[in-house]
């Protein structure tokens, strides 16, 4: 960890003067995030604006040390024209516009905001949904044409009574599920992390697949992220499932969905299809959208802005304040989504020592000098600040002589050495 000191003011090249945290704001946010972060110190460069292609040169100009986007893609290019990037931020749950890998190859912390939008994104579904039952984008293109047409747009299902399918259920699903109950609709549910008992505590019906999903919903509504494997993870498999003139709904990624899967089920099965998100979806400050399946009959869409509502995007700034503020005082990274969840150690060495300059030091010299690699490792300080724990994770043991070497130090306690179980 970093303390308060080593973050917020950070020494100049030369050692003569101190500089503040440098914030790159390269896509639309709050101002009361961006007035947040300038109160906190942080010397912070709003470039709403940006494009992909030129963010690079923006972090060339700006070397920043923290970066916030929220749709901006930011590319391999990108993360390696910058000197001091240590953060990205992605103002939002999904973060698939960064290049995680890139970013952790260079040491970089990647986080993101989950659950801000749920409200937003929920109330979205909604919204498409119910165009989709009564038609009403339909209805209102007839009446600006001076059309009336009241028996041909008096075929609308209902909601009362029907089962709906939640594919996802992380914060927006859950929020989801709780507008279906006010409609007097059944919420079934699958996602990877869920269990019949977590689903009998939200008092959601439980499904072992996704197909059993599909073919008991007259409903289906999609809140997972984007990953390699939910890639095309909703296929022509699910929608054959699907009930004839069922209604799918899609406010995730569009990635998650096979787009000719969906447009073959529109055109035989006749579903209807709500779309806040797209295979082919322009990049950020694109206007052109030439994707062909909003051209399908029972097909209505919004432009990806299922988080756009004021409520929400000041939600996402107050946390994305509190991850950058978090981490510049602490060193801790809330939300860090490329922290690997195990690591290749074999053998983990706990030295217990006195708190006193040169002994960690000691330590690691020994380990230097077998050329066994330091996976991981954290030092705990105890109460009093007399003593401290030091779990280090090594790659492979250090042999009998090697211990024997890390306590010849009098300051430390005791050394042990286990093997790390998967």
């Amino acid at each position: 960890m970093s303390d308060t000191s080593t973050l917020q003011s950070v020494s100049a090249a030369d050692g003569s003067s101190t500089r503040s945290v440098v914030v790159l704001i390269a896509d639309k946010f709050a101002a009361s995030g961006i007035d947040a972060l300038r109160a906190f110190g942080c010397t912070v460069h709003d470039e709403p604006g940006v494009t992909a292609d030129e963010l690079a040169d923006m972090i060339r100009t700006h070397n920043p040390d923290v970066i916030v986007v929220r749709s901006t893609k930011v590319k391999a290019p990108a993360i390696d024209a910058a000197d001091r990037l240590s953060l990205i931020v992605r103002a939002g749950a999904g973060y698939d516009n960064i290049d995680v890998k890139a970013a952790s190859a260079r040491g970089i912390f990647v986080a993101n905001t989950p659950g801000k939008n749920a409200i937003a994104v929920a109330e979205l579904a909604w919204g498409l949904i119910l165009a989709c039952d009564r038609r009403i984008p339909d209805q209102m293109r007839d009446l600006r044409d001076g059309r009336w047409d009241k028996k041909g747009y008096g075929n609308g299902v209902g909601m009362y009574g029907r089962t709906i399918g939640i594919i996802g259920l992380g914060q927006i699903g859950i929020e989801v599920a709780h507008r279906a109950r006010a409609f007097g609709m059944t919420p079934i549910a699958w996602s990877r992390s869920l269990d019949e008992q977590r689903a009998d505590e939200l008092d959601i019906g439980y499904c072992e697949s996704i197909i059993n999903l599909a073919k008991m919903s007259d409903v289906v509504s999609v809140h997972v992220a984007a990953t390699p494997e939910t890639k095309n993870f909703i296929d022509a498999d699910f929608f054959n499932a699907m009930k004839d003139g069922a209604i799918f709904v899609n406010t995730s990624r569009g990635s998650t969905v096979d787009a000719d899967a969906l447009a073959d089920a529109v055109r035989t099965k006749k579903i209807k299809a709500g779309l806040d998100v797209y295979a082919q979806q322009p990049a950020a400050g694109d206007s052109a959208f030439k994707d062909p399946i909003v051209s399908l009959p029972g097909v209505y869409g919004t432009h990806h802005n299922g988080a756009s509502t004021a409520q929400a995007q000041a939600a996402i700034a107050d946390e994305t304040v509190r991850v950058v503020t978090t981490y510049l005082t602490s060193g801790n990274v809330l939300h860090c989504v490329n922290r690997a969840s195990s690591s290749s150690a074999s053998r983990l060495l706990t030295v217990r020592h006195l708190n006193k300059p040169g002994v960690l030091t000691h330590v690691f010299d020994v380990i230097a000098s077998t050329a066994i690699n330091v996976e991981e490792m954290e030092n705990i300080i105890y109460d009093g600040a007399l003593a401290a724990c030091a779990r280090i994770y090594l790659a492979r043991e250090l042999n009998a002589e090697q211990l024997d070497r890390v306590r010849e130090n009098a300051a430390i306690l005791s050394v042990e050495q286990t093997p790390v179980h998967s």
